[in-house]
């Protein structure tokens, strides 16, 4: 079974409020990362039509802050299926209700994996690809996934060759006594 990525694109919008901030007034990154890992699961559920969890987040950077009062939009669509598991490709947007400016203050990409009852992994529908885009954004998460292997797999205890890293962290800041 497959089944288009519009299929199953979730967005929600959320007014910040004051509860949601910092002492200086902007919302806490804590909790644009809790909206982003609902909406994240909104999007898997339906697209699997099963109960979601998430196995990984790639790269969250925040771009731009986001203020009290203002819309924070999120959007989320599958980029890429696996077996059992899906990527999201997630969006966060902010408003200025006054001024109407729009700011992109996010995207990352969160693995979900689908469950079945008894909490084992479960297949998921494929996607149908119709756009560049589409093609572009599942590749992508193709390479992300194997620049993750291999940047996990590059410094595991076992493997690391302190010889071929010492010079470079002597040059940071840091003092090395070994």
């Amino acid at each position: 079974m497959f089944k288009h990525p519009k299929e199953s694109q979730v967005s929600i919008t959320e007014l910040m409020l004051p509860s949601h901030s910092n002492f200086s007034g902007k919302i806490h990154g804590g909790h644009i990362l809790y909206l982003m890992d609902q909406i994240a699961f909104a999007c898997a559920s339906k697209h699997s039509r099963h109960y979601c969890v998430t196995a990984s987040v790639n790269k969250v950077d925040f771009l731009n802050p986001i203020e009290v009062g203002q819309l924070v939009t999120l959007k989320a669509s599958v980029n890429y299926t696996g077996r059992t598991s899906m990527v999201i490709g997630l969006r966060v947007e902010s408003e200025n209700i006054q001024t109407g400016e729009v700011k992109h203050c996010n995207s990352s990409y969160f693995t979900m994996v689908a469950k079945d009852e008894n909490g084992n992994n479960v297949p998921v529908p494929g996607l149908i690809l119709d756009t560049e885009q589409g093609v572009r954004r599942f590749a992508r998460s193709i390479v992300r996934q194997d620049q993750a292997r291999k940047r996990s797999s590059r410094f595991n205890s076992s493997d690391f060759k302190i010889e071929e890293h010492i010079d470079f962290v002597k040059t940071q800041n840091v003092q090395v006594n070994l």
